[in-house]
């Protein structure tokens, strides 16, 4: 397959933005990569599993690409030569960051008639990212409609976290090679290696991937979106036994950032049962979400002033039943998830009790 131009206007006017650009026009420079920000977004978010790593890519590889305006060869589109650099940038990054993971990869599954364990903030944990930012990735006239639109199984959670699990040489490929379409001598010549070497790393990385990902049977849009309706209505009516029929068997549920996971629906219920035996953790209200192009909910917890963004809760359904809930307890994401910072219903005083047994009520 070959790499998609998607180029923001004719060639000669890229060649003229570049020579305006490597002469210190910033608006120049602008309008050359500005229409790939958000693709380069999404690469390095896959490379890295991390919204707040992938921003920090993105903005050093438009320094990079802005210092290096000079070496940049017309007979390359802008977009590969975007994506060129904000390869080795996440490669580098890499090499003094721990890989993203989740709590399942931190301990077994813990006891859910105990308490939570604590925050461990020194994890780095892996992030959700926005389905807002992935319905039209940069829109472009002239790109490739298959380069505009995000595959979900290239950003599904459990494809951002199996990935994570390779060796990074090894992820650059892959996703070079089988997510967008790279050629082995392209991808060879960014990484300063071999065509064979290259199809030698994506064969090993599609084995590594395939002990890891699970096989799901189909579940259409619709049937997820009907899912999370139950769920809703369910945990709105306060009805566990609801909740619980909507998972699978073998369902588990995680919470970063604390390392307790529960496996199982049964554990799962003794949770929530517990959860909402508090009066914070009957209090929590949900908002529709989607992240990783999986359906999703935001928690916001009582507050003095109404509700407050508490958790992003991704749902894995498979066979038509719901696999995972990951609730990311991090408030900070909700505004690039485009979720208002408050809800409004102004309450008494509550206690602060989510720093107590049941803290974590994501689940």
């Amino acid at each position: 397959m070959a790499i998609s131009t998607g180029e923001p206007a004719g060639q000669a006017d890229v060649v003229d933005l570049v020579s305006a650009a490597a002469a210190g026009d910033p608006e120049a420079f602008g309008q050359l990569t500005e229409p790939y920000r958000r693709r380069l977004l999404v690469h390095c978010y896959r490379m890295l599993g991390s919204l707040d790593d992938a921003d920090d890519a993105v903005q050093e590889t438009l320094l990079k690409a802005w210092r290096s305006l000079a070496g940049f060869q017309s007979r390359s589109s802008v977009l590969a030569w975007l994506y060129r650099i904000a390869t080795n940038v996440c490669l580098d990054m890499m090499r003094y960051r721990a890989r993203r993971i989740l709590p399942v990869a931190v301990a077994g599954p813990a006891d859910p008639h105990l308490p939570a364990d604590p925050d461990d903030r020194d994890v780095p944990w892996l992030q959700p990212f926005p389905d807002a930012l992935l319905e039209v990735a940069d829109p472009d006239p002239l790109a490739d409609p298959a380069d505009v639109v995000i595959r979900g199984e290239h950003i599904e959670l459990a494809f951002i976290a199996a990935i994570q699990y390779l060796p990074p040489r090894q992820r650059a490929v892959l996703i070079l090679r089988e997510v967008l379409g790279w050629p082995a001598a392209e991808t060879a010549d960014l990484l300063g290696t071999s065509a064979a070497s290259v199809n030698s790393a994506l064969r090993r990385a599609r084995v590594a991937l395939d002990r890891q990902l699970p096989q799901p049977g189909p579940t259409t849009p619709s049937q997820q979106a009907e899912l999370v309706s139950k769920y809703v209505k369910a945990w709105n009516a306060k009805d566990v036994a609801a909740l619980v029929a909507l998972l699978r068997d073998d369902a588990h549920m995680a919470m970063p950032p604390t390392p307790s996971w529960y496996l199982g629906r049964d554990n799962i219920g003794i949770y929530i049962e517990h959860l909402f035996a508090t009066p914070w953790g009957a209090d929590l209200r949900l908002m529709p979400a989607a992240a990783n192009r999986q359906p999703a909910l935001a928690v916001y917890a009582p507050a003095d002033d109404g509700y407050r963004p508490f958790a992003i809760k991704v749902f894995t359904v498979h066979d038509g039943c719901i696999a995972a809930i990951t609730g990311f307890v991090s408030p900070p994401l909700f505004s690039r998830f485009g979720l208002p910072p408050r809800l409004e219903q102004q309450r008494a005083p509550t206690a602060d009790v989510h720093h107590g047994l049941f803290r974590n009520g994501g689940g």
